[in-house]
């Protein structure tokens, strides 16, 4: 999650040049955790340093929700406010809760080292809050295109479906196998995603080989990758709620 939010916001706050110095702590915040978290995996169950990723993946939420503040001031000065064309067009009203996400799972990961602390259940939740969310955002984004292309459907069909049952076995105590196999769909249609905003640049005038417009102006390669932490996570907390159950 973290590289992915590096990724797009990195090409997004490109894009708009960097006009406010603060667009560049997303992409400070998300490259620490990147850090943090591979040292993390390298180090295995039981590392030390909580201290040090706390205080990285809090950073990172904080970060999320004063990104959430300014999108939504970008939104609200311009003229017409929080109508159609600004929510097409200004900047991503969810895109920064991705940076949120990314922290809450960040510690969610910690705490599920711990077998005494989590059960799955409040990581289940919070990834069908994610999903959902990242669906809404999908779904905007999706009809400023028209839904010219039918693949446009499947991001804001499945994962909502998938995230309402996470929702529901996540409340019931249960890991059903169809929440599984919706929420492992959800995962390949974020690589699918990706190949298909990479078929989206070559399709621009010029294609790949004006990489350096066609990046900025296509379809944003790095986005879908979150249905794919987030399914992944979901998954996990399945499978921790199964252990419970079971």
């Amino acid at each position: 999650m973290h590289i992915a939010v590096l990724l797009d916001s990195g090409l997004e706050h490109y894009r708009g040049s960097f006009r406010n110095p603060a667009m560049l702590l997303p992409l400070a915040a998300s490259s620490v955790n990147v850090g943090i978290d591979g040292a993390r995996l390298m180090a295995g169950r039981g590392a030390a340093g909580w201290d040090a990723r706390l205080v990285g993946q809090g950073s990172a939420m904080a970060v999320g929700l004063l990104g959430m503040g300014f999108h939504l001031l970008n939104i609200g000065k311009r003229p017409g406010g929080f109508g159609w064309s600004n929510l097409f067009h200004a900047a991503p009203l969810g895109a920064p809760a991705a940076l949120v996400l990314a922290g809450a799972l960040g510690l969610a990961a910690d705490q599920a080292a711990q077998p005494s602390v989590s059960n799955g259940r409040a990581l289940g939740a919070l990834c069908a809050i994610g999903i959902l969310g990242t669906s809404a955002e999908a779904t905007l984004l999706h009809f400023r295109g028209a839904f010219q292309n039918p693949a446009m459907w499947l991001p804001v069909t499945v994962p909502p479906v998938a995230a309402v049952t996470l929702a529901a076995d996540a409340v019931l105590a249960r890991a059903r196998p169809a929440t599984m196999a919706l929420l492992a769909l959800t995962a390949v249609l974020g690589f699918a995603g990706a190949a298909f905003h990479a078929y989206g640049v070559s399709r621009r005038m010029g294609g790949w080989r004006n990489w350096r417009q066609n990046l900025f102006a296509g379809p944003p390669l790095p986005a879908p990758a979150a249905f794919t932490g987030l399914a992944v996570a979901g998954l996990g907390a399945l499978h921790r709620i199964g252990r419970r159950d079971g």
